[in-house]
């Protein structure tokens, strides 16, 4: 079949609602190519080989393939069709053009839909700030201007973005300065009121709450546990989603993340019911719970199953969510609930449990995807099934070892050059298409942090994550091969359909 009957041939399909049910027909225009008489089919590159290290220390390289748009075999590279002012496609309307972002399944697969009534894939970079450092803000100055640096270099910095086919702000971005330019770009925002609360109990005299945290452990939360149970962090939520408010009419505003990496470990149960005292509460929680899981009072844990662990955390999870969301919806009912960014693969990225609890609250899963080089299409697929609800990659990178900076903090692999990195980014995009179910991602991040700033975040200081420099000089080798990409996802996703 020629291209252009296989196009008009993909356009008459009909739409699918979230929860499957049949609406009215809309057709996808078929979009050509130029007639220009060149009838040369796409040549087809072989994957690039790409060697990198877990970390700067691993003693060696290991050679992974990476597959960008140009070694797609049948896949042609053409321009996207023309955008709206959300960076939405406009060759596919679903209606509601007065509403704010929502996900919908359509043409076979999840997507973002903007206010516009048209379809858009979040094609995003986190953190994106101007600095915090001293040396950082004197250079934002010296490069936009000391009247309104931070503004104008909002101004200059989104439409870069834009040209590198960008069209959203992940988590911990600069939204308010964003939000006060002519053409804001469509950002979304973090919340986090439970490691608000996990900040505050740390400085509790509390003998219990001090033994707990000399044994804390992912993102120093006590015995690696979040303390969902505790009637302050009701009070907590409040206060922290309230501010939701400032947001809620901004149909810029894609939606909302609540929370980063909280540890949803697998042996919470055994934690609870080994480590806190019988008078906590997340002992007796652990113990009603087990009684009623198993039908009798003074359940053992010895009685307990692997099953029974997946689901105890789920259901620490789900009592979360209940909160969270109830909060969100009464301060801000306009926007979507996007998670709280999974990132464990040992435990809620394989535990069905905790995405079923996922799917009854959320819009979208986001998690953060770490410790392998590339997305697994089992995994894609499982997350989707057993949520019932799209999923967005909310952090990944790799750090280049040509940036010159010492590369010994954060979780992304290393890679020699920033090409490479550009190379990563390709691959992994397009097995985020392919899997139909991702409705975005974020490159983490925006800037590389300041290494001469002691103060950051240790997992900061010294690591090329960013696709500018500290000082906002440009890493074009690796940006040139995310725009590659970028500038093609709609027909990618409407080649893998």
């Amino acid at each position: 079949m020629n291209r252009r009957l296989l196009i008009c041939a993909f356009g008459a399909l009909f739409l699918f609602s979230a929860c499957g049910e049949k609406e009215p027909e809309v057709i996808i225009p078929a979009v050509y190519p130029e007639e220009n008489g060149d009838d040369d089919p796409h040549k087809v590159l072989p994957p690039y080989d790409v060697e990198c290290k877990k970390t700067v220390t691993t003693a060696n390289w290991t050679t992974y393939q990476a597959y960008t748009v140009d070694c797609l075999d049948g896949f042609k590279p053409e321009a996207d069709p023309e955008t709206d002012q959300y960076g939405g496609w406009t060759i596919m309307n679903l209606g509601n053009p007065d509403g704010f972002f929502r996900v919908q399944k359509a043409v076979g697969r999840w997507w973002l839909v903007d206010p516009l009534g048209n379809i858009y894939l979040s094609k995003g970079v986190a953190v994106f700030s101007p600095g915090s450092s001293a040396r950082q803000r004197e250079n934002i100055k010296q490069k936009f201007g000391p009247d309104n640096a931070n503004t104008n270099w909002a101004k200059a910095e989104t439409q870069f973005l834009r040209e590198a086919g960008f069209n959203s702000l992940g988590a911990w971005s600069s939204v308010d300065v964003v939000r006060t330019i002519p053409e804001p770009m469509p950002y979304t925002v973090i919340l986090s009121p439970m490691s608000t609360y996990i900040g505050e109990l740390k400085r509790s005299s509390d003998p219990v709450l001090k033994a707990a945290f000399s044994a804390a452990g992912w993102e120093g939360y006590p015995y690696d546990f979040a303390m969902v149970f505790d009637a302050r962090f009701d009070q907590i939520v409040e206060s922290t989603i309230s501010r939701a408010s400032t947001y809620k009419n901004d149909k810029f505003l894609i939606g909302y993340f609540i929370d980063n990496e909280i540890p949803w470990k697998s042996y919470a149960l055994e934690y609870c019911l080994t480590k806190w005292p019988e008078s906590h509460i997340n002992h007796q929680k652990a113990q009603e719970w087990l009684d009623q899981r198993k039908g009798k009072t003074g359940a053992l844990l010895s009685e307990a199953t692997t099953e029974d662990r997946n689901a105890f955390i789920a259901y620490c999870h789900e009592v979360y969510l209940q909160k969270v969301s109830a909060a969100l919806k009464k301060y801000d009912p306009n926007h979507l609930f996007l998670g709280s960014r999974f990132n464990q693969w040992s435990h809620e990225l394989v535990n069905p449990e905790m995405f079923k609890a996922a799917g009854k609250y959320v819009d979208v899963v986001s998690l953060n995807h770490y410790q392998r080089w590339e997305p697994d299409a089992d995994a894609m697929h499982n997350w989707e099934h057993w949520a019932g609800k799209p999923f967005m990659v909310t952090e990944f990178y790799t750090k280049g070892i040509d940036s010159g900076m010492g590369n010994t903090t954060g979780a992304g692999w290393v890679v020699k050059t920033q090409k490479e990195r550009g190379l990563f980014y390709q691959n992994f995009v397009y097995r985020l298409i392919r899997s139909k179910a991702c409705v975005g991602w974020h490159w983490f991040t925006y800037m590389d942090n300041d290494p001469t700033n002691t103060g950051a975040d240790a997992s900061n200081v010294d690591s090329n994550k960013g696709i500018v420099t500290w000082d906002c000089q440009r890493y074009d080798d690796c940006i040139s091969q995310m725009q590659q990409i970028n500038d093609c996802v709609y027909n990618l996703a409407r080649f893998y359909n």
